[in-house]
């Protein structure tokens, strides 16, 4: 038995040591961290349960009979993070270049399929070469496979993706698919196809970096929901934004306890809007002044900026704030806005988050590049996410509220729950000065009359009071008891039950 027990421990320390000490010490020299050294700083200490250690890949061609390392390039398991039930892989660049096997596959979609059972997230550590060429269609199946699962698992667990390294070619459709993805600056990259190839194909000359790097897609794509500075803070960071999330779709947000009184007053948000209708102020001043503790995880802070979204709490309970942000474009809706907010929205709505609206918006951005880039379309998915959306709603209009996108930003017609609006919310199918310029056609030439019935317009209609009057705006609040009517809205909405129509899924305007 003891010689078993020996044996036993001699494969464990084989196993963990990867691609060996070189391999090691060359992942170090990158800043980069091993892939079990991922797992011990993400999940609590002492909580992984590692699977498939003995794993090995099964090709023999091209000499890979002589390259077999136990774990074949991939370690996968579970843990807890704060107590609670994760699943993990973490792709070791140690060991082939953390290249994807038909094996290495197999047991990515093992950990997923037993994350579906239990309902429990499935957090991948993605540091990988991609497919291993000498395996041919084989390892192609692999990936197939794991985008499958990830398919399977959408709107039914949290998926979140944390590139450490390289992920090309095919392998970035597996994180294009998860929920959020994170990825660490300097170290990580994601394109479907090189720099050498772009070079060959367009004759375009970039770097890695500028092609697919975190900056690039955390602020001009928009693949990236948030980039970290080195390993040690993404998954530092990660471990922070699971806590906002439910384990699965049957459950409601977790819990946390906190000293911040629902009844907090804030003085201060009287005077956040200015009183020249043009000039801006920071919508996020106002999320962290209602938010539990101050504390917000906003994600894509550096992409379509017009629109802020992220993760707070509101007494303990988290809830998915929506806002948008006058101090870019005058808080114009865009492509990239809608983009963004819609799936923002969507994925609150799979996992009960309620949703917190806070809507400055002038209107959609006017130009031919919008409209060519298909803004009616994009547009559509943001009404069509909020429309289809069933959690509890809360929508506080602050200032501007105009024409089609006052519909489109949980307005009450889109089945909002609780709608309030501050006194100088101006809800209006257009802004005073152009209205009156459209009903006043023949007045233009007279500069002071136009001036005049601009501000009787404004007078007249923009105000809450006329949306007030039909009962689109539930209440007219003063901006300091925000905080304590939003906990309010959202301890009456807790028990609230809605359902859509049967359908097999709906069809959204991709």
């Amino acid at each position: 038995m003891q010689d078993i027990v020996r044996q036993l421990t001699e494969k464990r320390a084989a196993a963990e040591l990867g691609g060996g000490p070189q391999r090691i010490a060359a992942q170090h020299a990158k800043g980069k961290l091993t892939a079990r050294e991922r797992i011990e700083l993400l999940l609590d200490p002492g909580t992984f349960e590692e699977w498939d250690m003995f794993v090995e890949h099964r090709c023999v061609d091209f000499g890979m009979d002589r390259q077999s390392i136990p774990g074949d390039g991939v370690v996968t398991g579970y843990g807890t993070i704060n107590g609670r039930v994760m699943f993990v892989f973490s792709q070791d660049f140690t060991v082939l270049g953390g290249s994807l096997s038909e094996a290495h596959a197999e047991k990515i979609c093992k950990i997923m399929d037993h994350a579906m059972k239990v309902g429990a997230p499935v957090i991948g550590l993605n540091d990988s070469g991609g497919a291993r060429i000498q395996e041919g269609v084989a390892s192609l199946a692999g990936y197939a496979e794991v985008f499958q699962r990830n398919v399977l698992a959408s709107g039914v667990v949290p998926q979140i993706s944390l590139i450490m390294g390289p992920c090309a070619g095919g392998a970035v459709y597996s994180p294009a698919m998860t929920d959020f993805i994170f990825m660490v600056k300097d170290s990580s990259y994601m394109f479907v196809t090189g720099p050498d190839v772009v070079k060959t194909v367009t004759h375009e000359t970039v770097t890695a970096e500028e092609l697919g790097g975190a900056v690039t897609h955390a602020t001009r794509s928009g693949v990236a929901d948030r980039a970290f500075e080195d390993d040690g803070e993404a998954l530092l960071m990660l471990r922070r934004f699971i806590n906002y999330l439910p384990a699965n779709n049957r459950e409601p947000p977790p819990y946390r306890p906190t000293p911040d009184p629902a009844s907090r007053c804030e003085p201060s948000l009287d005077t956040l809007v200015p009183d020249s209708p043009t000039k801006p102020y920071d919508i996020k001043e106002l999320i962290l002044k209602i938010v539990d503790d101050t504390d917000f995880f906003e994600l894509q802070p550096e992409h379509a900026r017009n629109i802020v979204v992220g993760f707070a709490r509101m007494e303990g309970h988290p809830v998915g704030v929506v806002a948008n942000q006058p101090m870019v474009l005058a808080g114009c809706l865009d492509i990239k806005s809608s983009i963004k907010a819609a799936r923002f929205v969507r994925f609150c709505d799979c996992f009960n988050i309620p949703i917190i609206t806070l809507v400055d918006v002038p209107g959609f951005l006017p130009g031919t590049a919008q409209e060519y880039g298909g803004i009616i379309k994009h547009g559509a998915k943001l009404l069509y996410a909020y429309a289809e959306a069933t959690v509890p709603k809360i929508t506080l209009i602050t200032r501007k509220a105009y024409g089609g996108a006052y519909d489109v930003m949980a307005s009450k017609h889109l089945r909002g729950d609780v709608n309030l609006a501050w006194p100088s919310a101006e809800i209006a199918v257009m802004g005073p000065k152009g209205a009156v310029e459209i009903i006043f056609r023949k007045e233009l030439g007279d500069e002071a009359k136009i001036a005049e019935l601009t501000e009787e317009y404004r007078h007249k209609f923009a105000n809450p009071f006329i949306a007030g009057r039909r009962g689109f705006i539930d209440d007219v609040i003063t901006p300091r008891d925000t905080r304590q009517r939003v906990c309010r809205s959202l301890a009456m909405l807790r028990t609230k039950k809605l359902e859509n129509p049967w359908r097999k899924h709906g069809n959204i305007p991709l």
